[in-house]
């Protein structure tokens, strides 16, 4: 009898900690959601910025967030990738391994403007690139990879070790093993790192203080030269990004309407934060079943 009372007691705290969590989650959205929707239309989400009349918009810095977004994957998902697989399947236990383990635990346990300041001396100074979209990818990378490198490292481990067993006792070579069964069965683990990751990305605004700005040029939106000046797609250019532009706004705002471009922006982020991980759950079950065959 008092088995089944603390039962019932523990399951009746765990749901109501889950309702709190969700009503505070619910309101905080609603909230976001109620004063910025009066803001969203084509020609906020196209003009660019005012700096002192109302009435701007975030165009460019919503073009930036998912330009630096996309370069910052494409450094990141290789990199933890390749990590993530050599410490879990061929760095050998030892303390050179397990040096190598705190030094990622530490790493991805640095706040964001620790990683900023750092982005600020590697690479706006010491290369020499001074704010640009490139160094905000980089820095972004930092801040990043050790996430992706334990996310990925987790999920192999947690593949069932008679898998590789029986691929390898068929004589099946140790990397064929990796690339044909070991990674499309740890593929739903390596996706959730990959959206963990472009959501740490999409909504950081420390980091890219120091390394891709807080203006953005004049760009010629019909030029897509990457190595002329004025493109968008020139990784040299600074480039003022969604959640950086909600904090100059709030801070360093002239505008009349800063209140409303702040409430805007961030029902902004918050959509395309939402939307992105949809679409990325949606191709990772597509792309899982093309790879294991399920159906």
């Amino acid at each position: 009898m008092n088995k089944r009372w603390t039962d019932r007691l523990a399951t009746s705290v765990f749901t109501m900690i889950a309702l709190v969590i969700v009503a505070v989650l619910a309101g905080l959205i609603s909230y976001i959601v109620v004063r910025g929707f009066s803001q969203l239309d084509l020609d906020f989400l196209t003009s660019p910025p005012s700096s002192f009349r109302e009435g701007g918009g975030i165009g460019p810095q919503l073009f930036n967030s998912f330009y630096i977004l996309v370069l910052t994957m494409l450094f990141t998902v290789p990199l933890g990738l390749g990590g993530g697989i050599y410490m879990a399947e061929y760095a050998k236990p030892g303390k050179v391994t397990d040096f190598i383990r705190t030094c990622i635990e530490v790493l991805a346990s640095l706040p964001s403007i620790v990683v900023g300041l750092f982005g600020l001396l590697v690479f706006v100074q010491l290369t020499g690139w001074s704010y640009s979209i490139l160094g905000g990818a980089l820095a972004l990378t930092v801040f990043n990879l050790p996430v992706m490198v334990r996310v990925v490292e987790d999920s192999i481990t947690s593949v069932p070790r008679e898998q590789k067993e029986a691929s390898l006792a068929l004589g099946i070579t140790h990397w064929d093993t990796i690339r044909t069964i070991i990674l499309p069965a740890a593929f739903p683990g390596i996706l959730t790192g990959v959206i963990l990751s472009a959501g740490r990305v999409f909504g950081e605004a420390a980091a890219l203080l120091f390394t891709s700005g807080v203006t953005t040029p004049r760009l010629d939106w019909a030029n897509f030269n990457p190595l002329s000046e004025t493109s968008p797609l020139n990784v040299f250019r600074p480039a003022e990004t969604l959640a950086v532009h909600i904090w100059k706004v709030n801070t360093q705002g002239l505008v009349p309407d800063a209140r409303d471009i702040a409430d805007g922006a961030a029902l902004v982020l918050i959509i395309a934060v939402l939307l992105f991980n949809l679409v990325a759950r949606l191709l990772g079950r597509y792309v899982h079943k093309k790879l294991t065959s399920a159906k």
